[in-house]
């Protein structure tokens, strides 16, 4: 039952409007708490946008107007390290959290937590939609919502009650991510070619967007640019120096 529901996922771009009890939305938060956390750190605070106007600001600098409006509850995913930098202090203890390894727990941490609140909605039969494009205007953001030293804003995740089903995208064959006791490169050239023509097909003839690509053009397209080179600075700025 859980590995079909995990196989099942599709993010939900259009939802119905109707609004998600604030009751449920913290069930589902409460649940994400239970998620895996490096040396329970729990180094994630979410904030739950429900005033009309910042989540309109949201949607305009994420440039994810539909998802967003729409939605029937809309929560900003943080890497949070002011609330561990308050437990130092009840001890007198100064806690340096700008280290590049903290960073990375931080950004684990939000990761494991948001994955868990996306599956305990989808349980209940709800659709969600990850936001990565708060990392579009990350300075803006962090002003919109007060954010302060130490907090970083990751994405954002839409929650509601779909008003459209999406095809599941195939994914790349677990021959491709698995290596058995050591990696190996050699076997990329002929399974990569193999789920191209499996994604072709799916673009193809998907119900919306249909379009005539492949997957390892698309990776090659998008990661052959530099993407949001401010987030150094800006991350810089929140505290993470990544000594």
């Amino acid at each position: 039952m859980v590995i079909e529901l995990l196989t099942a996922h599709a993010s939900v771009r259009k939802y119905k409007d109707l609004t998600l009890p604030k009751e449920k939305v913290y069930e589902f938060i409460h649940a994400g708490q239970h998620a895996a956390s490096s040396h329970f750190v729990q180094a994630y605070s979410v904030i739950y946008v429900t005033e009309q106007e910042k989540r309109e600001q949201l949607a305009e600098l994420s440039k994810n107007k539909r998802q967003i409006l729409s939605a029937g509850a809309v929560l900003l995913f943080c890497a949070d390290y002011c609330r561990l930098e308050k437990a130092g202090a009840l001890h007198q203890k100064d806690i340096h959290y700008s280290y590049t390894e903290n960073l990375l727990v931080g950004a684990v941490d939000v990761a494991l937590f948001a994955q868990n609140v996306a599956i305990a909605a989808e349980s209940q039969g709800y659709g969600i939609c990850y936001i990565g494009g708060v990392r579009n205007a990350p300075h803006e953001i962090s002003e919109l919502f007060q954010l302060p030293k130490g907090v970083v804003p990751l994405f954002a995740m839409t929650i509601g009650v779909p008003d459209e089903a999406n095809e599941v995208k195939p994914r790349l064959p677990v021959e491709a991510v698995i290596h058995e006791n050591g990696y190996d490169s050699d076997k990329y050239e002929e399974l990569l070619q193999a789920y191209d023509q499996t994604m072709h097909a799916y673009y193809l003839n998907r119900g919306s967007n249909q379009k005539d690509t492949e997957w390892s053009l698309q990776m090659a397209d998008f990661l052959s640019e530099p993407k949001r080179t401010y987030m150094k600075e800006f991350l810089i700025q929140q505290g993470f120096e990544m000594n």
